[in-house]
């Protein structure tokens, strides 16, 4: 079963607004006596974010190519597979109890190369991967278990799916936006339920955003606009919109991992209604790609690309993702139409390759598009190391080479595709360590680029309608400011 990273720090559990990743609306939500979260009127509007098309052309995808991969896309309306959605029961954090009364918290490490603090309890292996050691695993620089002490990855993600009959493609992108799938609501779609703490949970909370500097910073906080009178929650504000570099990013660790030679792990933006939150794919690549055909062939990338297997898991929603296509979340991919990665990685001269397709689209456009596997991988990798080499984001790098190394500088590939359960190790990199249930009182900030590896949370004092602690009889739920 899925179980929680850190359980001494986070409970249990937890794509894209409009299209592929996510910049969203700050909705405040506020409490009831039910002890529930409802919609709030006072909606605060946000700046969609796209991962796979123009803000002008929503029908385009993230990779098309003149001669490559062009297409009409059309949205499917075929079901939705079936998927799970079962996880453990929360388990409370210290000061999880009562975070009215707290006036600061403790978070947890960050996804960026700090180590994280030594109270954190190291996680239990999924049922469906190998057991760690009674000792826990081996923690890594970022404070996760590394790679390899999941152990030997199920036979499942490795299996032949060839024949299946579910056929898919591979878009891509990394504006580095905050995920869609981190954002809360009361039950839309591709968000995180908040209706009630197990649907929260149910759920999967909410996926980790980090801060300009890859510090993990909460996904939602108390209302910006909590008085004395009301009292909700709102989500912090997205990198993508107007908040730029105070505003909040993906995580870089949510960057695609080889787990060895023909599996690899990656994060995606799914198909809009089809998919939810957390949920995870195993690809098997078939050696083709989207709009193949007798006059345009399969190239060298893709071929290598066979037969290689890769599981992932949705952290945005795309609503102009087809059925079976995931929008695969890679460095040097396209910056989208809501870019934020520039922000993030400011350096002189940087060349971003196209803005649906990135760095390998860029070199197709200089190479052509019938050039070699090994011409194609050079240029990508050229690309990857001119713009983060020395931007001091290991993650990025290591996701870039990634994309030429292992996946083959492979141009909208073409699978097979299958429902699986997650691999722990993306289910603690999705994970909010710090948002673990539903109601907490982290007081809103404008600015979370200055927050840094072990800062304190501050907490607000806040309560629920007919609690008011200086007026027994008050009615209203409302914050001290």
């Amino acid at each position: 079963m899925k179980k929680r990273l850190f359980s001494s720090l986070c409970a249990v559990s937890a794509i894209a607004v409009f299209f592929g990743c996510g910049d969203d609306s700050s909705t405040p939500f506020a409490p009831t006596q039910s002890n529930n979260l409802s919609s709030s009127t006072n909606f605060v509007p946000g700046v969609e974010s796209s991962s796979s098309v123009t803000a002008s052309d929503p029908g385009l995808s993230s990779a098309v190519v003149p001669g490559s991969s062009v297409f009409e896309p059309a949205l499917s309306s075929a079901s939705a597979p079936v998927l799970s959605s079962a996880v453990d029961s929360p388990v409370s954090s210290s000061g999880a109890e009562n975070p009215g009364l707290s006036s600061a918290v403790v978070v947890p490490g960050s996804s960026a190369d700090a180590p994280a603090s030594s109270s954190g309890a190291a996680p239990v292996s999924s049922a469906a991967e190998v057991p760690v050691s009674s000792a826990g695993p081996e923690l890594g620089p970022d404070g996760f278990p590394t790679l390899e002490s999941y152990g030997p990855p199920p036979a499942e993600y490795t299996k032949n799916i060839l024949n299946n009959g579910n056929n898919g493609w591979n878009s891509r992108y990394w504006d580095a936006c905050k995920p869609h799938c981190s954002w809360i609501s009361n039950g839309q779609e591709g968000k995180t339920d908040t209706t009630t703490e197990a649907s929260y949970q149910k759920g999967m909370t909410t996926a980790r955003n980090c801060n300009i500097h890859d510090v993990e910073v909460p996904t939602f906080t108390v209302g910006s606009g909590a008085n004395v009178y009301w009292f909700g929650y709102e989500g912090t504000n997205n990198a993508c919109g107007n908040a730029k570099e105070k505003g909040v990013f993906t995580c870089t660790d949510m960057a695609p991992i080889a787990v060895n030679d023909s599996l690899s792990y990656a994060y995606v933006a799914g198909p809009g209604s089809q998919t939810t939150c957390g949920k995870c794919f195993h690809l098997q690549y078939n050696g083709s790609f989207k709009d193949a055909s007798a006059n345009n062939a399969a190239k060298e990338t893709h071929k290598a690309l066979k037969g290689k297997h890769m599981v992932v898991m949705t952290s945005n929603i795309g609503h102009d993702v087809e059925r079976g296509q995931f929008d695969l979340m890679v460095p040097g991919g396209g910056v989208g139409a809501f870019d934020a990665l520039s922000v993030q990685v400011n350096g002189k001269n940087i060349k971003w390759g196209a803005g649906f397709g990135g760095f390998l689209t860029e070199c197709q456009s200089t190479l052509g598009y019938d050039n070699t596997l090994e011409k194609y991988q050079q240029c990508v990798r050229d690309m990857c190391d001119a713009a983060f080499g020395n931007a001091g984001f290991p993650n990025l790098l290591r996701g870039c080479h990634w994309f030429a190394d292992w996946f083959m500088a492979a141009d909208n590939p073409t699978y097979n595709w299958e429902e699986v359960e997650c691999p722990q190790y993306l289910i603690d990199h999705y994970l909010t360590r710090i948002n673990t249930t539903k109601d907490n009182n982290y007081k809103w900030r404008d600015d979370w680029s200055t927050f840094k590896q072990g800062d304190v949370l501050d907490t607000a004092v806040c309560w629920k309608d007919g609690e008011n602690p200086h007026d027994p009889k008050g009615k209203g739920a409302g914050c001290e400011k």
